[in-house]
This record gives structure tokens, sequence and C-alpha cells, in this order.
């Protein structure tokens, strides 16, 4: 019997999890997470380190950093560097040359985020300056760092700022201002207790930590980073995801704020039915943060670190207590703490939002560039059955005339939970099963997961345990954890060996069953250990280098969401774009695919916190994001998942998403009249396939996130400051969601001075106000905003595969200047031949009553050529009046009919508009269409 032990544990753990939901007590707050509480113990004016020996080194301003109180272990080094763009990086790490007492060890740097062409920037200084700024005792040291900016070093008091020249020397953005910088260094434990040590180095407290029943060791003792930074005349600050809360990030300490506040915290974790408007961190960490003010100015601070991280905003009044006047200047402090790690941090100067997006992801890449499947709509669960199953939800959507791309696959696809497999009796002709589906260009996704199942007769297992290829506990045994195979263990993906064997997992040969039509889904990567603290590794485990866990462990699921992108990569012979859905991400995570924001539940206030997180996420570099159509856990009322439908069809990823343990959701589920509904929001999302693949192309050489908050294309429209009810699709589409139950009304603000149009009916509403509209129950309220040019595909098909050769509609929303412009981005949608110019970029014009195609592509020598026969067949007119019968194209001097049709071809509502019919003109070609 004593066999069945571990399996019976095994079943009652894994069932328990399929039940759980947020539960507080299992997860640690900063009261409990020891360098967090010792950090928000410090107080402003503690920090005693002044920079000495300032020089220049290899481009670099250089200092050393020394306690003014002669109390630490080794010095610290400084070094600022410029690059192009207006990016100044900050670097502070141990002095590993100091020989006592020498460093047990480096600390660690994250390898593998910032882009190698980012270096290429590189501005090398020639020279430093030393001045008094504005009165102050003690000199600064000045360096250029862009035009109209300057860094500034300032000596003692310790702190390094951005002052901006063009506004009187004011500061832009500083750090340790507010004197709170602390670096904890690493030491290794004495026998007896050392004179050079503090008081208590000997406390058994800094050489382990204990979390409910579980003790992580600490051999090197506490290496916690702390610091403040300071955002100037700023408004209010966004980013750091991932957290289920306002766009607009609300005070963690400060007047008014409860004294028992949590900070955000960065910290990857599996999160069951997480709680909304919480600062507790999920799936996913980026630590970047822009600030946003009244001028439309923006500014960025990212620092580049994977331990954990907690950050607070700081409120009015937050440092009242501590006898040091307050700076003069306008600002909202923010406190950095992390656990370990360096000082590798990024500052942003703008000027605008946008500006910021760009040179943060000219340090960490800018997004890949998708497939065009993978913008079109998913359904999934956990878990189609069988094969059987698969067959009659793909034969459902025809039937219904409703449009999808990919099915997806959970865990119960497997043989026993061993990825790279297949149930033999549920599932046993996948290839068929997948070639089926791509005859009608659909595709499909299965879920690979990173705890791999230990079990002897597995292949997969057993080769990465005689490599030596999983992650170690503190022990230096292989981890043993518990997730849904039961015992599993986890391959050490900061090891680049390990992500390249792992890639070789992927061919057609090792993955046996799979196809070209196959892509991936990373989760549980966090990494997730259900017997783990706080469900996660314990942060003693080691990894490659001995590193331990606690350093890296937010990016050990970008880690790993790489080595599967670079295995599809390798699959397809370097020329078929991958496709991955990674749960957990960090810094770099755009250049591999998508995420989404994990396991949500079917309510309104989850439909509602969707849209601040993805706009987030969109923010922090991470464009191709969304969330969970209908809500993973729960089940919701048909009224909710309709809302989510019309939502969601704007989302960058649009997917649906359920538990086991719920109801069946397909979109014909649910009557007639809701079915008719979810397939016209899905046919809007069909519709407008060639905007938003031209928005991922802009992204792709930008880092502009598809989906944006209404400042970003408004700056200084302080009305739009606080709204993370609507978003911008570009910058062309408005569209804000309903979030209320049997909601009879909707307020919608429409920003700027132009008209905006109902995408739906061509009504149109004055910008710089806020407008109440009847709520229909037909859609949420859509707007293209007047001097835009939106293209879209009209002929509805099974999948967007099936629409490629059919004919664009161009909608014209003429401004008050009876102008107007767009843009269109087309290639062959799957492969990477567009990096050598196989691809058709059209700019339209409107003006003087012309419409004229303008080429963008660059004239390319490449043997790499695009070509498309696809045509014009509509042009439509919003804002144009009545009156004009033809129209002349140039220049085939040919006249066409202008006449009233619909807006819509289907679903759509109201009087016709101003069209000009089979104008027929190839849609890569120069042309000009006149209205006579």
């Amino acid at each position: 019997m004593k066999p069945l032990a571990p399996l019976l544990l095994s079943l009652l753990f894994l069932t328990s999890q399929t039940v759980l939901s947020f539960k507080r007590e299992e997860f640690r707050n900063c009261h409990q997470t020891p360098f967090c509480k010792r950090s928000r113990a410090r107080s402003p004016g503690a920090c005693t380190l002044t920079p000495h020996s300032i020089s220049i080194s290899n481009g670099d301003l250089t200092a050393t950093l020394l306690s003014k109180n002669d109390d630490q272990i080794r010095p610290l080094i400084l070094s600022l560097s410029v690059y192009q763009d207006g990016i100044l990086r900050l670097k502070i790490d141990e002095d590993y040359d100091h020989p006592d007492p020498a460093a047990p060890k480096r600390r660690f740097q994250v390898p593998d985020v910032i882009v190698p062409e980012f270096e290429s920037k590189k501005l090398w200084l020639p020279r430093l300056s030393t001045e008094t700024v504005g009165g102050e005792s003690s000199p600064s040291t000045v360096v250029y760092l862009s035009d109209g900016y300057d860094a500034v070093l300032r000596h003692d008091p310790f702190e390094i700022y951005i002052r901006d020249k063009k506004s009187g020397n004011q500061k832009l953005i500083s750090l340790n201002s507010h004197q709170l910088f602390d670096f904890e260094q690493l030491r290794v434990k004495q026998e007896k207790q050392d004179s050079d040590y503090t008081e208590d180095s000997g406390s058994d407290d800094n050489w382990e930590e204990r979390f409910r029943s579980h003790t992580d060791k600490r051999p090197y003792g506490p290496q916690s980073i702390s610091f403040d930074v300071s955002f100037y005349n700023a408004e209010f600050v966004s980013g750091i995801p991932e957290h289920a809360t306002s766009l607009a990030l609300k005070p963690t300490r400060g007047l008014g704020v409860e004294k028992d506040s949590e900070p955000y915290r960065l910290f990857n974790l599996d999160v069951f039915e997480y709680l909304n408007e919480s600062p507790f961190g999920l799936y996913g960490s980026i630590p970047l943060m822009i600030s946003h003010g009244k001028e439309g100015r923006s500014a960025g601070f990212f620092w580049l670190n994977a331990a954990e991280m907690q950050i607070d905003v700081l409120g009015d009044g937050w440092d009242a207590e501590s006898g040091i006047e307050l700076v003069k200047q306008k600002s909202i402090d923010t406190f950095w703490m992390s656990e370990a790690g360096i000082v590798d941090a990024f500052f942003f100067v703008g000027p605008g939002p946008k500006d910021v997006v760009k040179q943060y992801t000219s340090v960490t890449g800018r997004p890949s560039m998708p497939q065009l499947f993978s913008i079109a709509y998913h359904q999934c669960r956990w878990n189609y059955r069988d094969e059987e199953d698969v067959a009659n939800v793909d034969a459902k959507f025809d039937e219904h005339d409703i449009p999808y791309d990919v099915l997806w696959l959970d865990i119960e696809h497997t043989d026993g939970k061993r990825y790279f497999t297949w149930d033999p009796v549920l599932f046993p002709n996948p290839e068929e099963m997948q070639k089926k589906l791509a005859a009608k260009g659909r595709h499909m996704v299965t879920i690979v997961d990173p705890h791999i199942k230990r079990d002897d007769s597995f292949s997969l297992h057993k080769e990465a345990t005689e490599k030596g290829y999983y992650v170690k506990d503190s022990s230096e045994k292989d981890f043993d954890g518990w997730c849904w195979p039961g015992s599993s263990s986890y391959l050490d993906m900061v090891n680049p060996e390990i992500r390249s064997w792992w890639g070789d997992k992927f061919s057609y040969e090792n993955y046996v069953g799979s196809t070209p039509s196959l892509y991936i889904w990373n989760d549980m990567n966090e990494p997730s250990v259900f017997n783990g603290p706080e469900v996660t590794m314990p942060r003693d485990a080691l990894h490659h280098g001995g590193i331990e866990h606690r350093e890296l462990h937010n990016a050990y699921g970008y880690y790993f969401h790489m080595a599967t992108s670079n295995g599809l990569l390798k699959r397809g012979g370097g020329n078929d774009r991958p496709f991955v859905l990674s749960r957990a991400f960090f810094p770099g995570s755009q250049r591999y695919g998508s995420v989404w924001t994990g396991d949500n539940t079917a309510d309104w206030d989850h439909l509602r916190v969707s849209v601040p997180m993805i706009l987030t996420l969109g923010l922090t570099g991470i464009s191709f994001s969304g969330a969970d159509v209908g809500g993973f856990f729960g089940n919701p009322e048909p009224e909710l998942l309709v809302r989510w439908y019309q939502l969601g069809a704007f989302y960058p990823f649009f997917r649906a998403h359920a538990h086991q343990d719920t109801k069946r959701r397909e979109p014909w589920l649910f009557g007639e009249k809701n079915t008719r509904l979810i397939r016209e929001a899905i046919r809007v999302r069909y519709m407008l396939l060639p905007y938003y693949y031209t928005l991922f192309r802009e992204a792709n050489t930008t880092g502009l996130p598809v989906m944006r908050p209404l400042w970003m294309e408004f700056p200084s429209d302080e009305t739009t400051f606080s709204n993370d009810e609507a978003f911008m699709v570009g910058s062309s589409l408005l569209v804000q969601g309903i979030y209320t139950e049997r909601a009879k009304h909707a307020s919608v603000y429409l920003p700027g001075k132009e008209l905006w149009y109902d995408i739906r009916t061509g009504a149109t509403y004055k910008g710089g106000k806020t407008h109440k509209l009847v709520a229909s129950e037909e859609s949420v309220p859509a707007f293209q905003r007047a001097g835009t040019i939106i293209p879209r595909k009209d002929r509805l098909r099974r999948s967007s595969t099936q629409m490629v050769n059919d004919p664009y509609t161009l909608v014209i929303a003429l401004n008050s200047s009876q102008a107007a412009e767009g843009e269109l981005y087309i290639d062959d949608g799957k492969s990477y031949e567009f990096l050598q110019g196989a691809f058709i970029h059209r700019r339209f014009v409107f003006a003087n009553g012309k419409l004229t195609s303008i080429n963008l592509a660059p004239s390319s020598t490449s043997k790499s050529q695009f070509s498309s026969k696809c045509i014009i067949e509509r042009i439509i007119l919003l804002g144009y009046s009545p009156g004009p019968k033809n129209a002349l194209i140039e220049p085939a001097n040919q006249e066409v009919q202008v006449e009233l049709g619909p807006l819509m071809l289907e679903g759509g509502r109201g009087s016709s508009v101003v069209t000009i019919r089979k104008p027929a003109v190839q849609v890569s070609d120069d042309w000009t269409i006149k209205i006579l």
C-alpha cells in the first residue's frame, strides 16, 4: 500500500488547487518580507554615501561611493553612461577588487534583456564639468545628456538628477533626493562576531528567513538595495505591472493612506482569482515607471533587476516627520526596494509619453511582429476533451457563421501531464486533427509548462536528469516540487545551453504529432510550485553559475518564454514567426510573443480592470496582450459575457478561455440573440484586422502600443489623466467599455477639438466634452477620430487566412478642414521576408477633395519582394456632404460613381454615407481619386 501514499497526496493536493481562490495569508506582506520591512523603516536623510575619485573611464563617468561613517564592508562603484535619444544609465555595484574583506561572489546582473544594438548608441563622454548648482554648498559634476538636458551628480549629499535647461534648469527625474539610498553588501557568516560587521550580523535572521512552514537560507546575508526616485512636475505615475489596479498608481504611503497599506509588489506568482484594486504582485514584473504632467510632459525610470521588488508611491506628507525641508519643486516621490541584484537603472527624458515608450523599447527591444492569424480570435478552454470535441466545436463555429482562427488545448491533452505528448485515447490522431483545422486556414495551440514530470520512463525527464539541466535545491540536488504532474523538476533556463536544448524539443521529430500549424502556450512559468513558499520556488534554490533563485526569480518565466520562442523559430528554419503565449513576463518579453492577464474572474470588476491592466502592459513595451474574455473562473451571466466580447474584440490579444469547473460557454450556447451579439463583436475584429496588423507593425518598428491610454494621444488634456475606462486603438479609434449590469446609459469623454464618428452609425459627436449616450446592447461605444483613415476588410470568412486576397474598404473620417490621413501595412502575414523589404506600406491622404495613395516602403534591391492583387473595393467618406456623382481615378483616367451606401455591410445602423463604389485601384499602386 505504501506506493499509493504519494499518489494520494498528489491527487488531494492537485484537486485542492482547482478550487483555490486568493487567500491573503498564503502570500507575504511587506511586514513579513525582511528586506521590505527594513527598507520601509529608513528615514529621509539616512544615506551617508558621497562620491569620490570622479573621472571618465571608457567613456563613462565613474566614481567610488564611500560612507562618511566608515561603516561599509567595501566601497561601491558608480558609473553613469549616456546614450542617444536622451537616455541615462546608472550602475552601482560592489568593488570586487577590494581585498579585505573580498566579496564572496559577484552579484547577479540580468543577462539577455538589453538588446545588443542599444550598446552601439552609447555616447562617449569627452569631459566632465564641475559647478556649484543653485547656491548649494557642495559642488556637482555635470555631463551633457542631450539637447536641453544635463545629468547632474551632486556630491554632498549624494544625488543624481536630470535637469531640463529649457525650463530654467528644473529637475525632471532624480534619485536619492531624500537620501534614502541603501545598499546591503554581500558577506559570509562568521563563527565569531567580528567588529567589522554590524552588531546583529550574527543573528539567524540575517542568514535565513521564514514564512509559514518554509525556511530559506541566506548564505550571503541580507543583500537588498533601496532608494527614492522623484518625478518632477508630474500629475501621476503609471507602469510597474502587473497589478489589478488603476492606470494612475495610487499612493501607498502618506497623509490619508492607511498605515498598513502595502507597496506595489513585483514578484511573479501564480495567483488564483486575484483581487481587484490591489497592489499585490501578479504573474509578471516590469520595473518601469512613467510620469506625466499637465504640460503633456512625460519621463521614465527603469530598474533592470530580477529579484523581488516593492515600490511605494509616496503621497503628500509621507516625510512630514523627517524634519527635512520639502523640495520646493512639485514632485511625485517613489521608493524602490529590491531583495538583491545591483543598481542598473535607466532614466528616460521623453519629452512625450510616446517618446518614453520608444526610449524604453530601444533598450529592451521592440515587440516582435506577430503572424496575422494570431491577432484574430482564439477559442480556448481547460479542456477540450478529445478529438471529437475539437471537431464539434470547430463545426459549430461554421454552423453559426462565426469566424475564428485558433483552437487551444490545455494540460489534459497530454499523456499524464507529460509535455510534448498526446493522450493516446483522447487524441490518437493529432496530426490529422490539426490538418483538418489547417484546411480551413485555422491553427492549434498546445500548452507546454516548465515543470517536468519526474518519471524515469519519460525520456525528457531522463535526459534532463542525466545532463544536470534542472534547477538545484540549496543542497545542490535536483529541485523537486509539486505541480500538475505531481512530483516535478524545473529546467534551469538561465543557462543558454539548456535553452538551446529545450528549443530542439519543438522539432517535428521530437514533438511527435505536431505540424506547422501548431503553436505553443507557456503557462505556470512564474514558476508555479504548488507546495513551495507562496506557491513558487524557494529563494535559496540554485541556478547555473551559483545564482540564487532570489536573484533571478522574476526573469525565470522570461527565459522559458525566450527558449520556447527560439525553439519554434528553429523549427521553422528561421523564417516562420513564432507564436508563444506566456503568463509570466519581464522586460524584453515583448520580443518573444504575447502575454495575458492570467486567471481572472467572471465579474464586472474584472472586466473593468482588464483595461488599465492591458494599457499598463502596453506602456511598458508589451503590446500583444489581452485578458481572458468571459473570465477564467466562474460562470458569467449572458449580459456580462456579451459585454466582454464587445470589449475584448478590441484587445490586442483576443481570446476566450474558461476553467474546467465552469459551464461550457462557446458563443452559441446562450440563445439566438446573444449568439448574434457575440458574432457581431467577433466580426468587428475581423473587419478591423488590416488596421490592427498595421498597428502591430508600428509597434514592431517604434515600440508604441496598439492599445493606448487617452493621454498618450492627447497628452495635454487633463480630463484624460484619470480615465482608464476608455482607450485608444492606435491613434484613430476610441473605445469605451460598459462595466455595469443592465446599464441604460454610458458616459463617454471624447478628447480634442475635432469631431468623432460612431464606427457603426457614422453619427458625429463633438470633441472636448463628455457625452451621455444610450447604452445599446448591440455594441460598446466606439468612435473614429476625425482626420483619420482606417483600412478594413468587409467580406467575412471562416478565418483570417481565408481573407488574404479579399478587397479593402477605406473609411475616411474628415476633420474640420475636410482632410484625413492613414496608413496600411501588408506582408505575407507569417514569414520574416518583410525584414528584407518584402512588404507594402501605403499612406492615404485626403485633402482638397482628392485621395492620394503614397508609397512608404523603401526601395529594395533584395530578391525578397511582396506583391498583392488586392484592390480597394469601397471608399467611405464620413463628414462629406452628399452631392457629387462621380470621381476621377488617375493615372487610369477612369470615372467611378459616388453614391450613398451603408457604413457597415452587416450589423450597422443609421443613415447611408457617401461612398465611392468599386474604384478597383490596386492597393499596392500609386494613384489619386478626385471627387468631381
